[in-house]
């Protein structure tokens, strides 16, 4: 008797392999992969190696069972290693080679009214389990409240509202010598892709923003507006961000960071206290116009470090019983 659930399984995959076949062929991979120096050297071609390891998620495979242990593939284990190790291969111009004509198919099929945003967000990459990765660090994970061995990736998208298409990212390791597990351990020259990925690796987020935002533009893609968590809600990031497109963002409060508002400087709580709330469940409590002013990095010398005029929309709620008096969505003015 034939098992039925294998036969949809198989079928399944079928599917599965023709879809990524007509996507493959669509946008061009193989220019694609040609283009950012991803070429054949010897063995497996570069876009059958990469549409191996394309296909793992959506077989729900790892890389060691769906690459190492898979003895249907063409290829061995080596061969995918060497293509993903290679400090000469550029996987950013592939990403954004990839992304653009993405965006305008997307486009294409969108109102032109659609409002389009940048997003911009950070998450923890864990890898708990490795012990010789290169740049390894111990970063905190605010989700969990712990920390774990890995790395933070910053990430840049693209969204419409409905879909979400990443275009670049940073994979950051710890700026702290002491809270990393291991250094750089290869050799391999300066300009090469690798050796800058490293140099991005050890610099902070707030500093790898603005290169982000700028690639994007020189790349001809661009939105009306970047959203934010607050961790980035820095007055002098938010002046440096604010020179290219408008920021929405939610702040902090923070006691070295002061609104002015009304001829009165007030941190972030004393300016939602100061604020005339609207009654009844409405989207918005309150906003005003007010400027804000930085601080020192180090927190202890109150330094003007930016103005920028910010408005504020509603406050945000879910501190408890303050129902967080000490957050607020602000949105740089035009």
């Amino acid at each position: 008797m034939i098992d039925t659930h294998f036969v949809r399984e198989l079928q399944e995959a079928g599917r599965i392999d023709d879809r990524i076949a007509t996507f493959f062929h669509e946008f061009h991979i193989g220019t694609l992969l040609n283009k950012a120096g991803i070429k054949k050297l010897r063995g497996a071609s570069p876009k059958a190696l990469f549409a191996a390891i394309f296909l793992l998620p959506f077989i729900g495979a790892n890389f060691y069972r769906g690459i190492v242990k898979n003895h249907a593939l063409t290829f061995k284990k080596d061969a995918a290693y060497a293509l993903l190790r290679n400090p000469r291969h550029n996987w950013r111009r592939f990403l954004w080679g990839l992304a653009k004509p993405i965006i305008r198919f997307m486009e294409v099929l969108t109102s032109e009214r659609r409002v389009k945003v940048f997003v911009i967000d950070d998450t923890v990459y864990d890898r708990h389990r490795s012990k010789k990765v290169e740049l390894l660090s111990w970063v905190y994970d605010h989700v969990s409240g712990k920390s774990l061995k890995g790395f933070k990736m910053l990430t840049l998208g693209w969204d419409d509202g409905v879909s979400f298409v990443p275009l670049d990212f940073v994979l950051g390791a710890a700026t702290d010598p002491e809270k990393r597990v291991c250094g750089m351990t290869k050799e391999m020259h300066h300009r090469s892709c690798g050796a800058r990925r490293r140099q991005e690796a050890l610099r902070k987020a707030t500093e790898l923003l603005l290169p982000l935002l700028k690639r994007a533009k020189a790349q001809g893609i661009w939105a009306d507006y970047l959203l934010m968590d607050s961790w980035f809600a820095f007055p002098s990031v938010l002046a440096g961000l604010h020179k290219l497109l408008p920021v929405i963002c939610r702040a902090k409060d923070m006691p070295n960071v002061l609104y002015r508002f009304q001829g009165r400087e007030l941190r972030l709580s004393g300016l939602y206290s100061a604020l005339k709330k609207r009654p009844g469940r409405v989207k918005y409590l309150a906003s005003a116009v007010v400027e804000s002013q930085g601080s020192d990095t180090a927190g202890s010398v109150r330094a003007a470090q930016g103005t920028q005029k910010a408005v504020g929309g509603s406050v945000v709620h879910g501190h408890g019983a303050r129902r967080d008096r000490d957050r607020a969505a602000v949105r740089q003015a035009p």
